[in-house]
């Protein structure tokens, strides 16, 4: 299939998706489509067993996407360019000592943590995988994901610094969670020294300077901004230091992401303050909030197809069914000790811990990290787990966050 045909089908199935999804479910968009394309690709699976011609042509269509190219290099900087552009940069500096620390310490502490207890899990299992690999697999699912986080923190009323915590530690601890399986990557596959300084400076280029980079564009782009008031011109300038940015980022290997959420942080108030005539800031808010919509619909409409190219192992879903509570387990360590710690110091809503645990959501990074591992039977199995914790993150803690959020 060539790639306009693939991006036609994809579109039209999500599209149709979306439609069903609004006129019967009336579940959130994202998880909306996501359900049904995940029912959609059991029901293909079972029709496989008769006719195999339907499983043989969604696997050339699935198989004509690279799905870690298509989010990572992709949609991914449009996805968090939009998230940033709404986020009040004065709550995210009031809750700057959280967020770094959830974003840092916290997500190093749970790659390894959960690498740890996998690795137990699946030797216990009889599955033969290798620390490494799953010290990869906790540098995967660790961080949460602000694609996933963003569109459903908005509908579920979580308190305003909650949300600022959860969306902050999002929109960052993704870029960091990058660099820890980039750096463990190149250990584990022998591609780079296993030396800690090459290590640190590794972080430091990629995510000090990634940030640097995003101050800098940022900046030349509220300049240009700041020049003119013509709305076509000024998002024009938005799109080029999306795609400009990311992609110079990427040459330079620079964190892309930490790039976007910068530049976007800085747009999304500097810039929509002093730079913008009240037409620009609506029709920029309108363009990027489509934009937003319309990538976050493909995107859970590619995460439900994407598990016909699962295995059916019954034992690696079987550690994949153990992995969920473990993650959550995890999650909620991760986030109960440096509260818990600087809650000596300021104060934290009283259901804080329980609310960013289960509001910590993993998503299509997660998966796209995930497919990024070498072939073989140790890809074939973390692949397993990562999508059963991903599935029922978005799915489960999705749809009962908010549930929560009003019980307490």
């Amino acid at each position: 299939m060539s790639l306009l045909d693939v991006i036609a089908v994809v579109i039209s199935l999500t599209a149709i998706f979306s439609f069903v999804n609004h006129h019967t479910l009336r579940l959130p968009t994202t998880i909306g489509v996501m359900l049904i394309a995940l029912a959609m690709s059991v029901l293909l699976l079972l029709a496989g067993l008769v006719f195999e011609s339907l499983n043989a042509h969604a696997l050339t269509l699935l198989n004509s996407i690279d799905f870690n190219r298509t989010l990572m290099d992709g949609m991914l900087s449009f996805l968090l360019f939009a998230g940033a552009l709404h986020v009040n940069l004065d709550d995210l500096s009031k809750q700057k000592g959280v967020i770094a620390i959830l974003a840092t310490i916290g997500v190093v502490a749970s790659t390894f943590i959960v690498g740890g207890l996998s690795w137990m899990v699946f030797d216990l299992l009889g599955i033969q995988i290798s620390l490494g690999y799953c010290l990869l697999f906790g540098a995967l699912i660790s961080p949460t994901d602000p694609i996933a986080v963003l569109g459903i923190l908005k509908k579920a009323g979580v308190p305003k610094s909650l949300e600022t915590k959860i969306t902050g530690e999002s929109l960052f601890n993704d870029g960091v969670g990058v660099v820890v399986f980039l750096a463990l990557f190149g250990i584990v596959t022998a591609n780079q020294p296993t030396d800690g300084g090459q290590i640190a400076w590794l972080f430091v280029t990629e995510v000090i300077g990634g940030g640097l980079m995003g101050l800098v564009l940022g900046g030349l782009a509220y300049l240009m901004l700041r020049r003119i008031d013509n709305y076509q011109v000024e998002v024009l300038i938005t799109l080029a230091l999306v795609m400009g940015g990311y992609a110079l980022a990427n040459s330079l290997h620079l964190s892309g992401p930490i790039v976007m959420v910068v530049g976007g942080l800085l747009i999304g108030n500097h810039g929509r303050r002093l730079a913008m005539s009240d037409k620009t800031r609506e029709h920029l808010d309108t363009f990027w909030e489509l934009i937003d919509e319309i990538l976050n619909a493909v995107l859970f409409v590619l995460i439900g197809l994407e598990v016909l190219v699962l295995s059916t192992d019954m034992t690696s879903w079987l550690a994949a069914l153990i992995m969920i509570p473990l993650v959550l387990m995890v999650r909620l360590v991760c986030v109960a000790v440096p509260v818990s710690v600087m809650r000596l110091k300021r104060s934290f809503s009283p259901n804080a811990i329980k609310i960013m645990t289960w509001g910590g959501l993993r998503g299509g990074i997660s998966v796209a990290l995930a497919l990024s591992l070498p072939l073989g039977a140790e890809r074939d199995t973390l692949l397993i787990a990562t999508y059963a914790v991903v599935i029922f993150s978005i799915a489960v803690q999705g749809l009962t966050i908010q549930r929560l959020v009003k019980s307490e």
